[in-house]
């Protein structure tokens, strides 16, 4: 019992090699050099991975092939397109997130023209907060200057203080200012957006409207 338990145990052993390994008696190694001339040898060698090479049996068949080793500047140009096809590829699955869940939230046209004007209104809103802002300022501005021109008119000296509250109200208003163009700007930009946004919908509800294959 104990000599059969040992042979089975062998048998298991060997038949967990690889192939080329049960039969390293009758397994050779091919490769090519860079003149493209054949070579064989019983033993792998420095030349055979460095340009890849074939294992074959005793009939010369291939039995597995081992591509060539990578120089680092290869190594490293395999793994930046290897990164860059992974961020391709999650932006492509956040893309096809974004319009799934666009479509969820706006089964009609109607309801993401509603969308839409929506973010508008937004900016527009913050654009009329931001003109009254603006003119509130501007007439704070026009009052210290009117001071400072009434003192030097009666040939008084423009204190210190009055002539720094010009300057920072000037900085008030050029801030408004600059936050009107910018909101101006905004708007100008999400309606460009808006067109080409309605556009990709009106694509994705046709191909759901096509008859499956």
């Amino acid at each position: 019992m104990r000599k059969f338990l040992s042979i089975f145990a062998a048998a298991v052993l060997i038949a967990s090699l690889p192939v080329h390994a049960q039969n390293s008696s009758s397994v050779r190694y091919r490769w090519h050099d860079e003149h493209g001339l054949p070579h064989y040898s019983d033993s792998l060698s420095a030349e055979a991975m460095k340009y890849g090479y074939d294992v074959v049996n005793d009939q010369g068949l291939v039995i597995q092939h081992v591509a060539r080793q990578l120089t680092p500047e290869e190594r490293a140009a395999a793994n930046k397109l290897a990164a860059q096809q992974a961020a391709e590829q999650r932006a492509e699955k956040e893309r096809a997130d974004a319009d799934a869940q666009m479509l969820a939230a706006y089964p009609d046209e109607d309801s993401f023209r509603i969308s839409q004007q929506q973010a508008l209104d937004s900016i527009d809103q913050q654009i009329h907060t931001t003109q009254i802002n603006l003119r509130s300022q501007e007439q704070a501005l026009t009052d210290l200057l009117g001071r400072a021109a009434d003192m030097e008119r009666g040939k008084t000296p423009v204190p210190r203080f009055l002539a720094d509250s010009i300057t920072k109200q000037r900085d008030v208003v050029t801030g408004q200012r600059n936050i009107l163009e910018h909101l101006q700007a905004l708007r100008v930009q999400t309606a460009q957006a808006q067109i080409a946004e309605l556009a990709h919908y009106r694509k994705l509800k046709a191909a759901l409207a096509q008859p499956s294959p």
